[in-house]
């Protein structure tokens, strides 16, 4: 049996886990640790650092299961060639993209704050997408590997909510996808964002998807 009824907002959502991918948005040493970006701007990152017990208890269940888990990573070029001025430029000189940071250069791939981190490290054969902007399908490859694999579905954790993980949900929800975002496996610097964030999603009969928490997918996915 592959076929499941999982209680969400606004309302039951049955998923064909064969055709299910999790996808986890940015959980990067530069987001989520004291030292990194994050916590540079002067955000608390022990509220995105929340999220990762229940990312990592779905990630294992998608484990065990075979369903298809994907990372990805926001970052640059170390010369910036794929970064636009304009989201270079913006804030403190000693603050920006490719800045010299505690974890290496800000957002820069290769360095260690651009990794992710440890708890949820892939495993091999899982596919990291290095994406230089804020939604995942932007000049990257992950339609083509989802249609690849016939996925029609996305279970989305990652942060921050009203950010990367919202213009992700909205690219794929454009292109035809179904998304469910786990609600404690997202986060953000602002708690406000973060439920006003979820409240979009399921907003309007379901606007843009679904949004359940880990426990009561688990719990669905167990049954």
């Amino acid at each position: 049996m592959s076929r499941f009824d999982i209680p969400a907002e606004p309302d039951t959502l049955s998923v064909d886990l064969v055709r299910t991918a999790f996808i986890i948005i940015d959980m990067q040493r530069d987001f989520l640790e004291p030292g990194g970006f994050g916590a540079a701007l002067g955000n608390d990152v022990s509220l995105l650092a929340a999220a990762i017990e229940p990312c990592r208890r779905m990630l294992a269940f998608a484990r065990a299961g075979g369903m298809m888990v994907i990372h990805t990573r926001e970052g640059h070029r170390p010369d910036l060639s794929d970064a636009p001025p304009a989201k270079v430029e913006r804030g403190e000189p000693e603050k920006r993209i490719g800045a010299a940071g505690p974890m290496g250069r800000i957002l820069i791939r290769g360095e260690a704050g651009h990794d992710i981190v440890p708890e949820l490290a892939p495993q091999p054969g899982e596919p990291v997408i290095d994406k230089p902007g804020k939604g995942a399908f932007y000049q990257t490859e992950l339609d083509l590997m989802l249609r690849n694999r016939r996925i029609e579905t996305l279970f989305v954790a990652g942060v921050t909510t009203e950010v990367c993980v919202h213009t992700t949900v909205r690219e794929a929800n454009d292109r035809g996808y179904r998304c469910l975002v786990l609600s404690d496996a997202c986060a953000s610097y602002f708690p406000e964002f973060h439920e006003v964030g979820l409240r979009m999603i399921a907003a309007q009969g379901g606007i843009f998807g679904w949004v359940a928490s880990t426990d009561a997918v688990l719990a669905a996915l167990a049954a």
